[in-house]
């Protein structure tokens, strides 16, 4: 549970941050603002962490899991799709943050629909 913890601390101070570090800029996401892909890639990853914890297993042997987490994640980051994009397109503080928090909620979603595939049907 302090993954889902560090999601939320981390969003909440990124939204801050970023929010201080762009006030009167013209670039709304500087390539040095990287907590938002933090909290995203968080997110992503606590399907991983909280299947772990209840299998009783070790993380290291779920890195088939982390490392789709991780294409995931990037994917929809990199393609901005539907929502992902409205959210980049705010051009504000809320839509630096928010534009990864969708990204790692999506990578998240997929993560569980590969779990439940490969657990649940192929039963592996």
């Amino acid at each position: 549970m302090f993954l889902a913890g560090g999601v939320v601390l981390a969003f909440l101070i990124g939204w801050w941050a970023t929010a201080l570090e762009t006030k009167g800029k013209l670039n709304h996401d500087p390539s040095e603002i990287v907590i938002d892909e933090v909290a995203g890639q968080w997110l992503a990853f606590l399907p991983v962490s909280i299947g772990a914890s209840h299998a009783g297993a070790d993380l290291l042997s779920l890195w088939p899991g982390f490392l789709f987490s991780f294409l995931a994640f990037r994917f929809f980051d990199i393609t901005k799709l539907g929502p992902i994009g409205w959210a980049d397109r705010r051009n504000d503080a809320l839509g630096v943050m928010l534009d990864d928090i969708l990204a790692g909620l999506a990578a998240a979603l997929c993560v569980m629909l590969a779990a439940g595939f490969y657990h649940g049907v192929l039963g592996l």
